[in-house]
């Protein structure tokens, strides 16, 4: 009978990307130190952001448990909260937090989106697994654990974003959260290699989340807790393959008219430029200096830089040309009223505005009462944003991975600014050396902010020496940002 007929119910092997998986969270071993030394300025740099969300009230309000009452002491706990959960909603929370302010890190290719998402589901499982072994004389997880499987979690994710795209069929990235999440979370609760591949198959059957939240003119917050709601999604998949046992799905993608390759990808299979490794952890974007969609971060650097010199003529500027990648022309590009802070932080004319009138921008500045200055929307007004494609060729190349953007302000009597141009933010793996002291800074202000001073001392004492923290138990280290 032929593969193509629909009727046959030969239960075939599993399609090749699943049984790939499973063999990379299973028997790679991670040997790269520059990925284990960024994966431990991620952890920090992802906690740092999530404190700072704990400014904002509109994220504060998903952290708790899904009902009143829905708690689970001694579960895994949410930082900066007092919040013990069961793992899913664990992972719902703080996958909520990490992600609220579109300040953790990035990875930009045929698909986009944030790598450390997927920390939701690892430390929210692993903050469980290490306090149950704790209280039954087991063996906890360290953070180095964590970080070796963050660093999976990040290439499954980065790997598949290289050359498919998610966005082009309407699909959100998160799609690709759910799937490394789910595939590490499956191998951290003990899963096996069939384990993982049914869970994965699950998480494929779930389809995607369409990217309506994202783009004009229907941009809202959910885009803040979309992935949460896919760590969560990724460790009910794990339980039920671990715990519950049920049966996997072998030709998810493949299965003709009801797979995911005929149904959600106009019958196209994945497409792969590399074999996983570390590669993604080791190239990782950070969002530094900037809460901000990544496409503009090197916008808003060049209006920085033009602050000095436009901020006092704004009355006199006749046009604002910015140049960027065909990405960020297509998802950042907004004309029109900005509804709300996810509206503004996804419109690059409005994260060029803020700085070349104030020389800043930070998350307060996508509140309504920032929004709500006149100045802001008349520069937008006289904003034109077109594609660069010498940006374009640079940020699909994988030796560059650039992210370049220009601007040029144009005065009334005749006179420009310099045109600004710079091809990638100090976040990039290019400039590690400038940016790993800022991303400290990052980090120590923002427990600062949030956490009393005597943990905050505990907490930088704690994170100073590499070899001690990658040593201690996941569930002392998750216990410093506990209240």
């Amino acid at each position: 009978m032929s593969a193509h007929d629909i009727r046959s119910a030969v239960r075939p092997d599993p399609d090749q990307p699943l049984v790939d998986i499973a063999d990379y969270v299973v028997d790679y071993q991670i040997d790269s130190q520059e990925a284990y030394d960024t994966a431990r300025y991620m952890l920090l740099d992802s906690l740092a952001t999530a404190m700072m969300a704990m400014k904002f009230p509109e994220c504060v309000k998903h952290l708790g448990p899904l009902v009143p009452g829905a708690t689970l002491p001694g579960g895994a706990r949410v930082p900066g909260t007092s919040h013990e959960l069961d793992p899913v909603q664990a992972a719902f929370a703080i996958g909520t937090q990490i992600r609220w302010l579109d300040f953790n890190d990035t990875w930009l290719a045929a698909e986009w989106g944030h790598p450390s998402d997927n920390l939701g589901s690892i430390l929210a499982v692993g903050d469980y697994l290490s306090r149950k072994a704790e209280r039954e004389g087991g063996q906890p997880l360290s953070v180095r654990d964590v970080l070796g499987y963050a660093i999976k979690a990040h290439e499954i994710q980065g790997c598949y974003a290289l050359l498919n795209s998610f966005n082009r069929v309407g699909q959100d990235h998160v799609i690709l959260v759910r799937l490394a999440s789910t595939a590490v979370a499956t191998a951290m609760l003990g899963g096996d290699k069939e384990q993982i591949t049914t869970a994965v198959s699950h998480s494929w059957i779930d389809n995607g989340a369409l990217r309506t939240y994202r783009h004009a003119p229907n941009t809202g917050p959910r885009k803040s807790w979309a992935a949460g709601d896919a760590c969560r999604r990724a460790v009910t998949h794990a339980i039920n393959a671990v715990y519950r046992g049920v049966v996997g799905y072998p030709s998810a993608l493949s299965a003709k008219t009801w797979g995911f390759y005929d149904v959600a990808f106009k019958g196209k299979p994945f497409e792969f430029e590399r074999p996983f490794g570390s590669y993604v952890m080791e190239n990782v974007l950070f969002k530094i200096s900037y809460p901000a969609e990544f496409h503009a971060q090197t916008a808003v650097e060049c209006a920085m830089q033009l602050h000095g010199e436009v901020a006092g003529r704004l009355e006199q500027i006749e046009k604002i040309v910015i140049e960027t990648q065909e990405a960020g022309c297509r998802i950042i590009d907004k004309t029109g009223p900005l509804a709300n802070y996810a509206d503004r932080d996804h419109c690059i004319q409005y994260m060029v505005a803020v700085p070349l009138i104030f020389g800043r921008l930070v998350a307060s500045d996508y509140n309504d009462d920032v929004a709500a200055d006149p100045r802001i929307d008349a520069l937008r007004d006289k904003m034109t944003v077109v594609e660069n494609t010498h940006f374009t060729r640079d940020y699909f190349d994988p030796a560059k991975r650039y992210i370049g953007n220009s601007v040029q302000v144009f005065f009334k009597d005749g006179s420009s600014t310099e045109k600004v141009s710079i091809d990638y933010p100090i976040g990039h793996r290019k400039r590690r050396a400038e940016g790993i002291p800022v991303l400290l800074q990052k980090f120590e202000a923002a427990m600062r902010e949030h956490l009393p001073a005597h943990r905050v001392k505990v907490i930088m004492d704690a994170t100073r020496d590499p070899a001690a923290l990658d040593a201690m138990p996941l569930q002392q280290f998750l216990g410093l940002f506990t209240l």
